[in-house]
């Protein structure tokens, strides 16, 4: 892809999904994450129904009359985008690819979180970490994260969810929103997740196309593993064909919505062809 052509697309998404984070996801978004705590804001006259705890006994002292503390929100906070760029990601029937719905979610998540002037970091991974942005602020910084998710090439097709936990967990210190995009069609990452929600604000989102829940009966079928690149027929007529498919897809999803359950992290599910701002305000709204 030419600069030009990358520009362009990534000037398409800030258009789109700038417009979300303004008028759709910001107020939900300030409203379901709080700030660390409360910082000191300033001194000022005390008014009949303030709390007399907050009295500031120095001040009052010096001017003769009661002085009272004000505290505020501290709002800071770090968001971490963890994006799955494994070979999967490319599977599409409808009008766009997962990656391209998975780009534009995380752009709004993205935007939301800098009108709330909160840092945002990216994490790509496959079956290692393929990138690493550490957190920072700005509209150039979230351009920036949008540019590597439109063009990134990863090195693996594989995908590893546990390790990409493992290294976020090594990474962030402090507490930070984490939303991690996936397909998650992959397993064994139920003991990081738990580990990193210890510490974490995590929340998965499933991007999935309905046509991978089952296989349709076209007959023998030329297919391809997306992540491991082999190729091989697939006798779809057969209805054992069909059913050890679909029993394989169901375990992967039960794996996934059980493992954030019992971690105690938030999960949501965007099919490629549903709108994906409907769900992220259900759950903000769910949440908040």
């Amino acid at each position: 892809m030419d600069t030009k052509e990358l520009l362009k697309k990534v000037r398409k998404i800030e258009i789109k999904t700038r417009r979300l984070s303004d008028h759709v996801f910001g107020g939900e978004y300030h409203s379901t994450f709080k700030g660390r705590g409360m910082t000191f804001s300033e001194v000022r006259p005390y008014q009949y129904g303030d709390d007399v705890r907050n009295i500031d006994w120095n001040v009052t002292a010096r001017c003769n009359e009661p002085h009272i503390k004000v505290f505020e929100e501290e709002r800071e906070l770090t968001m971490m985008l963890m994006v799955d760029v494994s070979g999967s990601k490319l599977f599409g029937t409808e009008a766009q690819f997962k990656n391209e719905i998975v780009t534009e979610i995380a752009a709004t998540l993205a935007f939301s979180a800098t009108q709330n002037n909160d840092k945002i970091g990216l994490i790509l991974f496959s079956d290692g970490i393929e990138l690493y942005i550490p957190p920072k602020k700005g509209r150039s910084h979230v351009l920036r994260i949008i540019r590597e998710l439109i063009e990134f090439e990863p090195k693996s097709k594989l995908t590893n969810i546990a390790e990409a936990l493992k290294f976020l967990s090594n990474v962030m210190k402090k507490k930070a929103i984490v939303f991690l995009l996936s397909d998650f069609m992959t397993e064994e990452y139920q003991h990081n997740l738990k580990i990193a929600s210890g510490k974490h604000d995590i929340t998965g989102i499933r991007v999935y196309d309905k046509y991978e829940a089952e296989i349709p009966n076209l007959g023998m079928v030329q297919m391809e593993d997306q992540e491991t690149g082999a190729s091989f027929l697939v006798n779809t007529a057969s209805k054992t064909v069909r059913k050890n498919y679909q029993a394989n897809y169901q375990t992967k999803l039960h794996y996934f919505s059980d493992s954030f359950k019992k971690s105690g992290a938030g999960a949501l599910d965007c099919r490629v062809d549903e709108s994906y701002v409907k769900k992220l305000l259900g759950y903000f709204k769910q949440r908040g």
